[in-house]
C-alpha cells in the first residue's frame, strides 16, 4: 500500500477506471447516433474475464450488451476505449496536482517573502559555500513548482482522444475523421489527426511532465530533511498528533511528509522509463505486450504524483523555519562563508543579489497566481 493512497482516492482506482471506460463507449454511442442512458449503473468486471481477455474493456463491452439493446462499441477497438480512459483520468488528475502545487506556490512564495532577508549558510557539495538567505532558497523551489505548474497546464490542454479502430483505419464507420473529432468533442479532448496505437508520445509526454513535477517536489523534500536534522534544526514538519512516532523510540518525530516526497521523487523516474520503454516496443499496429506493461505504470505514475502533490502542499504550509538557528549558525561560520572575499564577519553584507532573484520568483507567481485569487 502506498503510504498516502487515501489522498488519491477515488481518482484512479478499478472503479475509476470502469466509470472513465464507460463514459468512452456512452460518448462513442453518441458519435453512432445511438444515445445511451446508464443512470449511475457502474459494473462489478470479473477478474478471470479480465485476464481471460488481456484487458477490462472486453468484460466492459459484454457487460453493456447484456444491459442495452442499442448498438455499442461498433468500430472501436479495446484500445481505444482503454486509451482514452486513461487520458480521462489523467485530466482528473492534472488538476488535483495543479491545484496542490498552487497551494505548494503559495506557501513557498509567503515563505520567500517573509524571509527575503533571513541569513543562512548557503551548501555546497555538503559544505559551507557562501551566504545565502532562506527566502532565496524558497524562491528556487517556487521556480520549481511554477516550471512544474506550466507543463501539467500545457500537457492537459492537449490531452487526445483515441480512436482507430482494430488496426488504426476506424473503417467501420463512414466518416472515420468526423467521427473521431465527434468522439473528442463530446469527452472534451483533443483528436490528435490520427490514432495513436502504436505512437506513444501522448504517454511519455504525459508521464515526463509528471516526473519533472515529481523532480521538483523532491528536491524541495530533500533539502528540508537535510535542513530538519538535529545537528542542524534549521526547519521542522509541523507538528501533527499521531504523524512521525517511531515503533520503538518514543522520543522520535519523524520528518514523514518529507521522507514520503522525498521518495515518491526516487520512484517516479523509473516509472517515467518504463513509459519510454513501453514506447520503444510499441511494434506492428498494435503491441504484442508494451501496451500492457504501460498503462498500470502510468496509473501507478499518476497516483504518485498525486500523493505526493498533496504531502508537499500540507508539508510546506505548515513547515517551521527557525530563522534564528540560520542567522547564530551563519555567524558562527562566518570565516568559512565570507572566505570567497577575503573574510569578514558579517554574513549579511554578502548576498550580492540574492534579494533580487526572490523578488524575480514573487513576480513571476503574482503574475501565475494573483494574490486575489488566494
Amino acid at each position: 500500500m502506498l503510504p498516502g493512497s487515501h489522498r488519491a482516492a477515488g481518482l484512479l482506482d478499478d472503479a475509476a477506471l470502469v466509470r472513465a471506460m464507460l463514459e468512452v463507449e456512452v460518448a462513442w454511442a453518441r458519435v453512432l447516433g445511438s444515445p445511451l442512458s446508464l443512470g449511475d449503473w457502474v459494473p462489478s468486471l470479473d477478474p478471470v474475464e479480465v485476464e481471460a481477455a488481456g484487458n477490462p474493456v472486453l468484460p466492459l463491452v459484454s457487460a453493456l450488451r447484456a444491459r442495452v439493446s442499442t448498438p455499442v462499441h461498433t468500430g472501436l477497438t479495446s484500445q481505444d476505449v482503454l486509451d482514452t480512459a486513461l487520458m480521462l483520468l489523467a485530466r482528473g488528475v492534472l488538476e488535483r496536482v495543479s491545484a496542490d502545487l498552487e497551494r505548494t506556490g503559495r506557501a513557498l512564495a509567503g515563505l520567500a517573502g517573509e524571509h527575503r532577508g533571513s541569513v543562512m549558510a548557503g551548501r555546497t557539495l555538503t559544505q559551507y559555500a557562501v551566504p545565502i538567505t532562506f527566502g532565496l532558497k524558497a524562491a528556487r523551489w517556487l521556480v520549481g513548482v511554477l516550471d512544474s505548474l506550466d507543463e501539467l497546464e500545457a500537457v492537459a490542454s492537449g490531452l487526445p482522444v483515441q480512436c482507430g479502430g482494430a488496426a488504426g483505419t476506424l473503417s467501420r464507420v463512414a466518416d472515420p475523421v468526423a467521427s473521431a473529432a465527434a468522439l473528442a468533442g463530446f469527452l472534451g479532448l483533443v483528436w490528435p489527426g490520427m490514432p495513436w496505437h502504436t505512437y506513444r508520445a501522448p504517454v511519455t509526454r504525459l508521464g515526463d511532465a509528471v516526473v519533472r513535477c515529481c523532480d521538483a517536489l523532491g528536491v524541495m523534500a530533500a533539502d528540508l530533511l537535510t535542513l530538519g536534522r538535529p545537528e542542524v534544526g534549521e526547519v521542522r514538519e509541523g507538528f501533527v498528533a499521531g504523524r512521525g512516532g517511531s515503533s520503538t523510540m518514543p522520543h522520535k518525530r519523524n520528518p514523514v511528509l518529507s521522507v514520503l516526497v522525498n521518495s515518491a521523487a526516487l520512484r517516479a523516474p523509473g516509472l517515467g522509463a518504463q513509459l519510454h520503454l513501453c514506447a520503444a516496443r510499441a511494434v506492428d499496429e498494435r503491441p504484442d505486450g508494451a501496451w500492457h506493461a504501460e498503462w498500470p505504470a502510468l496509473r501507478a505514475l499518476l497516483e504518485l504524483a498525486v500523493v505526493a502533490g498533496s504531502q508537499a502542499a500540507e508539508l510546506v504550509e505548515g513547515l517551521e523555519v527557525r530563522a534564528d538557528v540560520m542567522a547564530r549558525r551563519a555567524a558562527e561560520a562566518a570565516p568559512d562563508l565570507l572566505a570567497e572575499r577575503g573574510g569578514g564577519t558579517d554574513p549579511g553584507s554578502y548576498l550580492g543579489a540574492a534579494g533580487v532573484f526572490v523578488d524575480e520568483a514573487l513576480k513571476r507567481w503574482e503574475v501565475r497566481c494573483p494574490t486575489t485569487r488566494a
